[in-house]
């Protein structure tokens, strides 16, 4: 029941993370959000291995990804 009101719930990691490399593309994602898997031989696979592993990080992309959707709006 509390997911409700979260504008994450029901999106996956990996749409986010395509979505956002769609958007800006790995070098903009990697001076935004500072860590290897996106400024180092990036890729999906490897970004969302970190990112399920390192929270701090994966709040950064999600919060990356509400701005950038919201901006649509």
């Amino acid at each position: 029941m509390e997911q409700k009101n979260n504008p994450l719930h029901g999106v996956k990691l990996a749409n986010i993370l395509e979505h956002l490399v769609q958007k800006y593309g790995w070098e903009k994602m990697g001076k935004w959000i500072n860590i290897r898997c996106f400024n180092y031989d990036p890729s999906i696979k490897s970004s969302l291995k970190f990112l399920r592993k390192t929270p701090w990080a994966r709040n950064k992309v999600e919060a990356l990804y509400l701005k950038s959707v919201n901006k649509k709006k």
